[in-house]
């Protein structure tokens, strides 16, 4: 039996997609695309999709922009969570949290690993930026819908606790 956890009503999104070769694009933009719809028929709002380079400094600076100039309640990136030379993604969002949030991505390895054993290699890594909830998702498009799902009930419940935290 799953318990039911309350949230704010609302929740936006950003969604950062990281990738360079421009054959893994497709598959990064339907993956994209893919979370984008699994969000908003939760009724959450998908405000800003950007695509940024696997780049460390690129990452971070993209990053902090969508928690402070979007305003968004979660930013979800996808991709760069791998153990290649330019998987750098869990580095970036450390270098930019202010609280580390290690139990969603243990969630999403426990879950997926069920289903895929290689889910347990995935570095992603959660964390909080001000008033945002940055969570990292794998590229592949089937890899980040069922690492959404995994966490997608205890969101609502994240958003509404760093909401009341940032209140006066």
């Amino acid at each position: 039996m799953t318990a039911h956890l309350s949230g704010p009503p609302s929740i936006t999104v950003g969604i950062l997609t990281i990738s360079d070769p421009v054959a893994s694009r497709d598959a990064k933009a339907a993956a994209c695309e893919e979370l984008k719809l699994a969000a908003e028929k939760l009724g959450w709002k998908v405000e800003v999709e950007a695509v940024v380079p696997e780049d460390e400094r690129q990452i971070r600076a993209s990053l902090v922009d969508l928690c402070v100039e979007n305003r968004v309640d979660v930013v979800l990136t996808l991709g760069g969570t791998g153990m290649g030379p330019k998987d750098v993604t869990p580095e970036a969002t450390r270098a930019v949290i202010e609280k580390e949030a290690p139990g969603l991505p243990e969630l999403v390895r426990l879950k997926c690993m069920r289903r895929q054993p290689a889910a347990a290699l995935s570095r992603g890594v959660a964390g909080v930026r001000r008033k945002t909830l940055i969570l990292n998702l794998p590229g592949s498009p089937k890899a980040a819908l069922e690492s959404f799902h995994a966490v997608a009930e205890v969101l609502p419940h994240a958003v509404g606790m760093i909401r009341s935290a940032s209140r006066p």
